[in-house]
């Protein structure tokens, strides 16, 4: 089923019943929406977009924080047959130029954040963009653009009934999306996915974490990425309630969880982190929060430490645990995942998702044994058609149904799979495969480290050395020494060479943006910290 006829679906049966809940803490602002009024807003927004002369195949940017109105502005797009084309709100100007040009978007929605972004491109983008479309406060709404309200009111008129959708035949096969990958390994690229994708993801979400209609998802993610909102379509599948938190300070979460009463959090490592953090220094008390129907912690977007979710069982035992691996090339996560009854094997990936096959691969593409590492890739529905406008990388990626992963991984006896590291990622010291994630995992079981991020650096003798970009906990002091008598628990080849106390740079889905370390520390051999190790 298509996922605007979903929406359709939700607000025949639920249509009283409370959708979305927008929390804004720093703002003490609290917005709901019903399922009727979701579907007669995304109507109301894709009767406009028809009548201006968008149509089936055109494509749409979608420039926005979180908000009440994100999605149902992106089933409007939908619902018209034009491709949403969700940006990241972390690019700056240069990226949001490539990607606008690549997509040729006809219209273009964005919030107030980021009209300093667009002065110096505005111009350049007129040769496609037909109309800018405002989703701020109205007089804030620079003069080039019109502001969302009036854009809907001036266009449509009263001969739309945002009860009735525009009069346009959507087929599963079609073209529904393109999402820009998150640029941590390079250049952003448009992966290219269809309706059938978007469908499958309800369906994987929702058969991995059996989403009942009465349970309450808290999104904290960013929506113009699939990992959040692909997690939210297994309630969306079942007209379950979402609650979108604008902020992650701990106490906003804990407070979110207890008075909206949710029962599913989508984590990221680094919130996670600050949750124990406050926890542990006595800036949150859970006693003070209703959290006892909170049945499912979910972490993803990155490799988990097993010593995380060790201490977050020590004060919350009775919560379930899931990690999901996934991609944007795979419409986000779940053709990998642990599995709620599989929490012995914490610190693993998993296994193959709902409908997912996987294999661990050499260079060759021959099937390797359990134990040994090489290159993970994945088939199923999830995969995406292609990278737009891009044949060679398409290509490259995707052999014979297969999408190649890019990810270094191994099968463990039992048959689950462990993600050892990125391939880009992979330190190679003195003719030695060095895994950072390895090591990064071993050195976030130390009691002052926050933080962590794994780099190789140039070295005349060995070629690479590792080097660790290291922050400590707040209030609390960290020394080279300790981090080198910590470290004479790995072998010797793993060991970190360099040890540098900044802070861990990670994007908006918390992922370690490694290219920007690089940039910083791995230009040459003059690095401005001292070698620890001969």
């Amino acid at each position: 089923m298509i996922i605007t006829e979903i929406l359709a679906r939700n607000s025949r049966i639920y249509h009283n019943e409370i959708a979305l809940i927008e929390r804004s803490p720093s703002e003490d602002i609290r917005r709901e929406i019903t399922w009727g009024e979701f579907y007669a807003s995304s109507n109301s927004f894709a009767n406009t977009l028809f009548a201006s002369g968008v149509r089936k195949g055109d494509r749409v940017v979608q420039l926005m924080t979180n908000s009440l109105d994100w999605l149902p502005i992106y089933f409007g797009i939908l619902t018209t047959g034009a491709l949403a084309v969700p940006l990241n709100f972390r690019f700056e100007s240069d990226k949001i130029l490539l990607c606008t040009e690549l997509a040729e978007a006809k219209i273009f929605i964005f919030g107030e954040e980021f009209i300093d972004r667009l002065v110096s491109i505005r111009t350049i983008l007129e040769t496609t963009v037909q109309t800018w479309v405002f989703t701020g406060e109205p007089d804030k709404c620079p003069g080039y653009a019109v502001p969302y309200h009036v854009f809907v009111q001036t266009i449509s008129g009263e001969d739309f009934s945002g009860d009735t959708p525009p009069d346009v035949t959507i087929n599963i096969e079609d073209d529904a999306a393109l999402y820009f990958t998150s640029g941590t390994t390079g250049t952003p690229k448009a992966v290219l996915l269809t309706h059938r994708n978007l469908e499958h993801a309800c369906y994987v979400e929702n058969n991995h974490h059996g989403q009942k209609h009465d349970d309450i998802f808290l999104c904290i993610p960013p929506l113009y990425h699939t990992g959040a909102k692909m997690h939210w379509m297994g309630s969306f599948i079942v007209g379950g309630r979402a609650v979108i938190l604008k902020g992650v300070k701990p106490e906003w979460i804990l407070e979110a969880v207890s008075e909206e009463k949710a029962t599913i959090v989508w984590l990221l490592v680094p919130w996670a982190h600050d949750i124990l953090i406050a926890i542990e220094n006595n800036k949150v008390a859970i006693s003070d929060y209703k959290l006892d129907q909170w049945r499912l912690l979910h972490i993803g977007a990155q490799p988990v430490p097993p010593s995380l979710i060790k201490e977050w069982k020590e004060y919350f035992p009775k919560h379930q645990y899931d990690t999901n691996y996934g991609l944007t090339e795979s419409t986000g996560p779940g053709c990998v995942h642990l599995g709620i009854e599989n929490s012995h094997k914490v610190g693993a990936i998993g296994l193959p998702g709902f409908d997912w096959e996987c294999r661990v691969v050499d260079g060759s593409g021959n099937d390797l044994p359990p134990g040994e590492s090489g290159e993970l890739i994945v088939r199923g529905p999830g995969v995406m058609k292609e990278y737009y406008k891009n044949p060679v990388a398409t290509s490259k990626t995707i052999i014979n149904g297969w999408l190649y992963t890019g990810d270094i991984a191994r099968y463990d006896k039992d048959g689950f799979i462990w993600l050892v590291d990125r391939k880009k990622d992979v330190i190679i010291c003195g003719g030695e495969n060095i895994f950072p994630v390895e090591i990064e995992h071993f050195f976030m079981q130390h009691p002052k480290i926050q933080d962590i991020a794994v780099i190789g650096v140039p070295d005349e003798r060995l070629g690479e050395i590792t080097a660790g970009i290291i922050c400590a906990k707040p209030g609390l002091t960290l020394t080279k020494a300790e981090i080198t008598e910590f470290g004479y628990g790995l072998p010797r080849y793993k060991r970190l060479r360099r040890i540098i106390f900044a802070d861990v740079p990670r994007n908006a889905t918390g992922k370690i943006e490694k290219p920007k370390l690089r940039r910083l520390y791995a230009r040459d051999n003059r690095l401005n910290v001292d070698k620890l190790l001969k």
